[in-house]
Parts: structure tokens; sequence; C-alpha cells
């Protein structure tokens, strides 16, 4: 008996301490980016045992587990909304808000499509707007140059920062949208949809596009300034998204992390780490990286636990990052 409990009592000292464990969910556009971080944090604190744990739920079903203590980061691919900024004041969850990359939502269409290398931002709205519900079935229904054949839609679902943003970019209100397309947070789907019909088109983030280049064709954007000017057709890439051309499609993407996360070794470890390597890791996953004295203003902001957001609870197109970082955070 007395040899049993000895044994047990060495066999639990030998046993290996369980992992520090981040639990991070939210966007699927920024999971690339979070993944990447994940995995070169593991390697590097290995030692410590610390393990990343990424989940895909969209930005809305992420900022739901965050809002109740669920999660210690979020990703997300627009900002904080009013009624998410409300839910986590319930549940007394305070944030710090990293901008950690650019993103751009392409418009993609089956690379046999040979009758479009275009689209102008009012065309857009009309194939997606909630009036063309029903109505908008063709092609030819949007430009009368285009072919009389169907038009197959493919999107974002309604809880992904993606479909929230391209709603306030194209048809001027965030989540105002036709709901008969075929709809997933999953960017992956929306890559097979659009690649298998020469009718197709959709909009996805820029990094599954270019994972995918060979199997779909990108449109460039035709928009116009605010004094309605019509603007050349941009095509999405780094310089575009850089500069500010690509527009009104290109935006900054972000993290938001609990305040109490912080306390714990493995998150601080984890969320220093990111802002350090974002530059490097961002664009080895095809996004675009910040500006260095955007990744220093944030490691700031977070060393300084500046809490809130510097946004009024809703998506801000066409948002440069030096006004981003010019702004003051609140709840």
């Amino acid at each position: 008996m007395i040899k049993n409990i000895a044994l047990l009592f060495v066999c639990v000292l030998a046993r290996p301490s369980l992992a520090q464990v981040v639990v991070v969910d939210g966007s699927s556009t920024v999971y690339p980016i979070t993944e990447a971080v994940a995995e070169e944090f593991q390697n590097e604190f290995r030692a410590k045992k610390y393990k990343v744990v990424v989940g895909t739920k969209g930005t809305g079903g992420g900022f739901k587990r965050f809002c109740r203590g669920e999660t210690d980061v979020q990703d997300a691919s627009r900002p904080i909304l009013k009624e998410e900024i409300e839910s986590c004041k319930k549940s007394g969850v305070k944030f710090i808000e990293l901008p950690i990359a650019y993103d751009a939502t392409v418009v993609a269409v089956h690379p046999k499509n040979d009758w479009i290398h275009e689209i102008t931002v009012e065309e857009l709205k009309k194939m997606w707007e909630p009036a063309a519900q029903g109505k908008i079935k063709r092609w030819n229904q949007v430009n009368a140059k285009w072919p009389d054949q169907d038009l197959k839609l493919f999107g974002a679902g309604s809880d992904s920062g993606t479909f929230d943003y391209f709603t306030e970019a194209v048809v001027g209100k965030a989540k105002a949208s036709r709901g008969d397309y075929t709809a997933s947070e999953d960017d992956n789907t929306l890559v097979q949809g659009i690649s298998k019909d020469k009718n197709a088109i959709g909009y996805l983030p820029m990094a599954y596009f270019m994972e995918n280049k060979s199997r779909l064709k990108a449109l460039a954007i035709v928009s116009v300034d605010k004094k309605g000017k019509v603007l050349p057709a941009v095509l999405p890439g780094r310089e575009t998204v850089e500069n500010g051309t690509y527009a009104p499609l290109s935006r900054p993407i972000f993290i938001y992390v609990s305040q109490k996360s912080l306390s714990k070794p493995e998150v601080k470890e984890f969320t220093n780490f990111f802002l350090k390597n974002a530059s490097t890791l961002v664009p080895s996953v095809q996004y675009v990286p910040l500006p260095a004295k955007a990744y220093e203003m944030a490691t700031k902001n977070l060393h300084n636990e500046k809490l809130g957001t510097m946004f009024s609870g809703h998506s801000e197109v066409g948002l440069k990052i030096e006004e981003l970082l010019a702004k003051e955070t609140k709840f």
C-alpha cells in the first residue's frame, strides 16, 4: 500500500504541468494572421507550455463570447458595435482595441468570365441592396451590356465583420443586404462557390483571394470621391491598399484584448508577441502590415492598458491608419 502511494506520488511529480491556454475567437478574416502568430508564439514559448486556441465564429459570434468573458482575445474585421459595447459593459468586460493589419475585400468572379473586368460601386449596390432581393436575378439587369444569364451571388454571412463592412461601404448601411445569396462565415466556402460557376460573383477577404488566384478573377473597383468625381478603376493589392486608392473596400482590422485576461502571463506574452512580430507575419499570410508607427502606438496602448474603442459603435468607411491613431478611445 505504502509502495503504491509512493509510486503515485512520483508519477504526479513527473507529469508535465498543464498548458496555459490563450483562447481566441472571432473573425475568419483575421484568423490566418492570428493562427500564424499563434504558431510562432507556441514555438518560442514551448518551454513555458503556452498554447493558443483560435476559433472562427465570425466577428459577431466572437464578440458574443468575448463579452461574456469566455475568451481572452477577439479577432475582429470591423470595430466593436454599440450593442456589443453594451453587452461587454453589462458583463464587466473591459478591453483594449488594437489595430493589427490592413485588409481589402475583393470582388471576384470565375476566371472564365470574359464580360467583366471592373465594376462600379453603384453596380455592386444594385446587386446587393435589400431591394434587389427576388428582383435582380440576371447579369443584364445590373448592366445592359452584360449577358442575359443567371446572377449567382456569394458573400459573407451576417455574423461576419466583412458582411458589416461591405454592406456599409457599398449599400450605405451596415447589415443592409439582400438575403437570397449563398452566405458563409467560412471564406473557403465562398472560394469554392465562385470558382465552380461561370456566372458567379462574390466578395471575400484579400488573403483568401491571394491563396486562390488561379481559381478566381479579381475585379477592379470604380468609385466616386467626396466631390462626385469618378475615379479610375483600381485592383486590390498591397500598394493600392496602403496608399488608400483601393476604395472603399480596404480597412484596418483588429484584435481586442480583455483587460482581465492581461493579468495572465500567457495572454500578456501573446499580445506583446503579436504586436512585435505582426510586421513580419502579416505579409506572410497575404495581408498588408500597418506602418511601424502604428505598431509602436498599439504597443504603447497595450502597455498603458488604454481601454475602450476609437470608434462610435460602427464601421467607418475609407478610414486611413493616420486618422485612426489620432482618435481618442471611448466606451
